[in-house]
């Protein structure tokens, strides 16, 4: 059988791949979203998939009716830029952002059980900690492609032993929560269908996760407009740094692109 070719994914212009993927990047490998020799590496449905830059999008292989939603929402496309960056070239700080950071599409966690793990093990420790702890979860429970790993299965999780977390380096607290999280009876495909305050309500009701872990399942895996983190560190320095402000007020002064304006500035911070 020949091995499979790759096929371009139109994206939305202005894309820039270098600046939208930093993210896997910036803080140590991600090994269910590895950069590996100038592509973005990840296991779809068994399969490693590559995604590289092209003229007009990006190359994917293999791009087929399994790989393409997944890359889609990997790579941000449901993000609406254009009226973000019609409002954006109005508002100070942001205007420079924009221009800077030209073709930034943030990219979206493709799984709710991915997304919420991801935020239980960053929570109130650095992201380069909470990255290889993951990373450790990944190795031990999920499955290998050539070279990346699938994210463990929310299934796989919720057969484990907390001590079994613990020993990949998690809090006995953080792996009650995972462990939790996986056994729970909630819906987390069916979060997608509530409007936010029902995703807060749902997700904050579950052992271990509040408003911060809400705020960015919203953010990163729905990409709810309004989306506010508030409770992130990183977000509330930006919020001091650049604007003198508290981020709440903040976050009210940037409604209704909230979501699309906390990564600008979280990216800008780091990149800038």
């Amino acid at each position: 059988m020949r091995p499979p070719r790759a096929l371009l994914l139109h994206l939305p212009e202005p894309y820039d791949f270098g600046v939208s993927t930093e993210r896997f990047r910036a803080f140590g490998i991600d090994l269910a979203n590895l950069w590996h020799e100038g592509g973005l590496h990840r296991v779809v449905g068994g399969r490693e998939v590559r995604i590289e830059p092209a003229q007009g999008g990006v190359d994917v292989e293999p791009l087929d009716e399994e790989t393409r939603p997944v890359v889609a929402k990997l790579l941000g496309v449901e993000f609406e830029l254009e009226p973000f960056y019609a409002w954006a070239a109005n508002q100070p700080v942001l205007r420079e952002l924009i221009v800077r950071l030209g073709g930034f599409r943030p990219p979206l966690a493709p799984d709710p059980f991915e997304s919420l793990v991801t935020s239980i093990s960053a929570q109130q420790v650095s992201l380069f900690a909470a990255f290889a702890v993951r990373n450790r979860l990944i190795e031990r429970f999920g499955e290998r492609g050539r070279h990346a790993y699938a994210f463990p299965a929310r299934e796989r999780i919720a057969g484990a032993r907390e001590d079994e977390l613990v020993a990949l380096g998690f809090s006995r607290r953080k792996a009650e929560y995972v462990i939790g999280l996986a056994r729970a009876e909630v819906d987390l495909e069916g979060l997608a269908a509530l409007d936010d305050d029902e995703v807060r309500a749902a997700i904050t009701s579950l052992r271990g996760l509040g408003p911060w872990t809400a705020e960015w399942f919203l953010a990163r895996h729905l990409a709810r407009p309004r989306a506010w983190p508030a409770g992130d560190l990183g977000l509330r320095k930006a919020a001091e740094l650049l604007y003198g402000l508290d981020v709440h007020e903040l976050g009210r002064r940037l409604d209704p692109f909230q979501n699309l304006s906390a990564h600008h500035l979280l990216t800008g911070m780091r990149v800038l």
